[in-house]
């Protein structure tokens, strides 16, 4: 049986393969010196005792035994959660609502630019909007106490509710976004896919379980990959509203992003132990990482195409 001939790669293929390196190679240089580096460096750093300056001593995983074992982490990392389930979901289905409103009312790019103001602006800004009108001497309580003659008005800032308003202060700047997004989305729905449920009888709820969320799929997915990252990283909205100009705010209230940021500067005349930062910003990282895996499983279908 004779022997096929050996196949080599043609002409083209051999121009693409020669500019590879230089077309990849300083993309690949800026990573390993911009990302894949100081990822590294901060593994390292987690595994010392170390203030940034000085000697610095190799403890191992000691760093996330203490993680692992102070309270304090436990509360942040619950708020966290908290901020990425319940309020994302809050989220989404006031994006999912806002759009079907908007999408039958005129003047909707006015709405839908006033939904998205808050993005435009400083994360602090809805921060101070709401201390302004939360505080005890605020525009809520003031309306309260002048107009409907309330003697004493809740304690919105109380430790027990700060974290509360934290989550739907946090909403609120991020719903105009996705609500944006979700309505680009929808838009791009052939009409005649809701005139056909119309014809058959479908309620709004069928129309959206059927017709809308599936031909959504693909942008939701992205959304929610989104929501996942933002609300991991949520850090100046805890620090302003929580704490004002007192300073750190109770713990009560921290997130991961804030429990990183206590670590690093310390407290009390404590100097900055920069293992423990390093620390929590991997754990979060691994937090993260596991949660847009299981969100990839859960969200993972075939695209519905039209």
């Amino acid at each position: 049986m004779a022997a096929e001939p050996e196949t080599r790669p043609g002409p083209a293929v051999r121009a693409r393969q020669r500019a590879f390196v230089p077309m990849v190679g300083p993309a690949l240089a800026l990573l390993a010196v911009f990302v894949l580096g100081p990822a590294c460096h901060a593994v390292w750093i987690s595994l010392q005792q170390t203030a940034g300056y000085g000697d610095s001593r190799f403890v191992g995983l000691r760093n996330y035994a203490r993680l692992l074992g102070d309270p304090v982490f436990h509360t942040a990392l619950l708020n966290t959660l908290k901020l990425l389930v319940v309020g994302g979901g809050v989220t989404f289905a006031a994006g999912f609502a806002l759009t079907m409103v908007l999408r039958e009312m005129r003047g909707r790019l006015v709405a839908r630019n006033i939904l998205f103001f808050p993005n435009i602006v400083s994360a602090l800004v809805p921060a101070i909007v709401a201390g302004f009108l939360f505080n005890p001497d605020g525009l809520v309580n003031t309306v309260l106490r002048g107009v409907f003659g309330v003697s004493d008005p809740p304690k919105w800032l109380a430790v027990d509710n700060t974290f509360t308003l934290i989550m739907i202060v946090a909403i609120w700047a991020a719903v105009g976004y996705y609500t944006t997004i979700i309505m680009a989305a929808v838009d791009r729905i052939p009409a005649s896919f809701y005139e056909d449920c119309a014809l058959v009888g479908a309620t709004s709820w069928q129309r959206l379980r059927h017709v809308t969320i599936p031909l959504t799929w693909d942008v939701l997915s992205v959304c929610a990959l989104l929501w996942t990252i933002s609300s991991i990283k949520v850090f100046e909205l805890v620090l302003v509203f929580g704490g004002g100009t007192a300073g750190t705010p109770p713990s009560s209230t921290w997130t991961v992003a804030l429990y990183s940021y206590a670590a690093t500067y310390g407290g009390s005349g404590s100097p900055p132990e920069l293992g423990m930062t390093a620390a929590s910003a991997l754990f979060s990282l691994l937090i993260a990482a596991a949660v847009v895996l299981l969100l990839r499983r859960a969200l993972d279908r075939e695209a519905v195409r039209f």
